[in-house]
């Protein structure tokens, strides 16, 4: 009697090692061969990141390089979390880098933008070289250089900037849910299942102006509010078999990004900005079919060619998720290293 009681404990021993020894198996107290202990898992390639406004960013671009709109100098200032929202880990909850999703999002306009959010460096360039701390390169190619001179003017202005922030950020605005349960009423019979289901809905808005910067007048002002959607379900059953208690659930859930969110906010205000910056009467600017196809703007951002190379240079392979990926892009694969 004794050996039949100590079976289930002795095969739940033996399953237990083996499930240790195979977790054992993926880490070691050892580097390898590669200087590692683990190999760190996933190898999803980088993608591009747009929202559904996107689109219709780069539109616009073709629209104002068809029609040789030009684009006036524009700068981004600080786009702030104003909500003062924080996590329970003791970090903000909304995101710090709503200036550098406003200059992607001019990127994709095709507008023209000049730096202002961080001139650290060219402070920096400018100091040692009035100093004349910096040398340029020979242009004839021969060996030394002169000190890189400043000129008057050489530093291009902005004729509008923007700047705002994240002024709301709302939490079950709306919610729903369900819970049911069964379990056996025969005691010889024990068991339960049980399942949930939970619905609720956020929002977050955002006030974004442009200012003319020589005047200082505020000529554009944007107010714009996005809901966000969470769901979880999750179903478990509970059961005594022969003695070994049985406890087995699953769930989902999926929360919609809060932070593309507010990348959402920024592209639908710069797209307005813009149209009317460009005088675009609206979305029917992007029915003509004669778009070029080799404006240097898309999901990625916007770009100057270094080179009078736009049709075959890297500008249009950008969104690619395989390109340059090691595993997935046979070109580098294939190549030395």
């Amino acid at each position: 009697m004794i050996a039949r009681s100590l079976r289930p404990r002795l095969r739940s021993g033996v399953v237990a090692v083996a499930v240790a020894a195979l977790l054992s198996a993926c880490v070691s107290p050892v580097a390898g061969p590669n200087g590692l202990y683990a190999t760190p898992i996933g190898n999803a390639p980088v993608t591009s990141n747009p929202t559904p406004y996107s689109t219709a960013l780069y539109c616009l671009a073709d629209y104002a390089r068809r029609y040789n709109l030009p684009s006036p100098r524009l700068a981004v200032g600080r786009i702030g979390d104003y909500t003062g929202s924080v996590s329970a880990d003791g970090g903000r909850q909304i995101t710090q880098g709503a200036s550098l999703m406003a200059m992607s999002a001019l990127a994709k306009a095709g507008a023209q933008i000049v730096e202002r959010y961080d001139t650290s460096i060219s402070e920096m360039e400018l100091r040692y070289a009035n100093n004349r701390l910096i040398g340029d390169p020979n242009p004839s190619g021969a060996p030394g250089g002169e000190y890189r001179r400043i000129l008057a003017g050489q530093v291009p202005g902005s004729d509008f900037y923007v700047a705002g922030g994240i002024t709301e950020v709302n939490y079950n605005i709306r919610s729903a849910g369900f819970d049911a349960g069964v379990g056996e009423t025969d005691s010889d019979r024990p068991g339960s299942g049980i399942i949930q289901g939970k619905v609720y809905v956020m929002n977050i808005a955002m006030d974004l102006r442009l200012v003319q910067t020589t005047t200082q007048e505020v000529v554009d002002v944007i107010s714009y509010q996005k809901q966000i959607i969470g769901r979880e379900v999750s179903a478990g059953v509970f059961d005594f078999l022969n003695g070994n208690v049985i406890d087995v659930s699953a769930g989902t859930g999926g929360m919609e990004p809060v932070q593309l969110a507010v990348r959402a906010l920024i592209e639908r205000g710069t797209l307005e900005m813009m149209a009317n910056l460009y005088g675009a009467p609206g979305p029917e600017v992007c029915l003509d079919a004669s778009n070029d196809p080799l404006n240097p703007v898309g999901p990625t951002g916007g770009y100057y060619a270094a080179y009078d190379n736009t049709g075959t240079n890297n500008g249009q392979t950008r969104a690619e998720p395989s390109r340059w990926h090691d595993r997935r892009d046979g070109d580098v694969r294939r190549s030395r290293y």
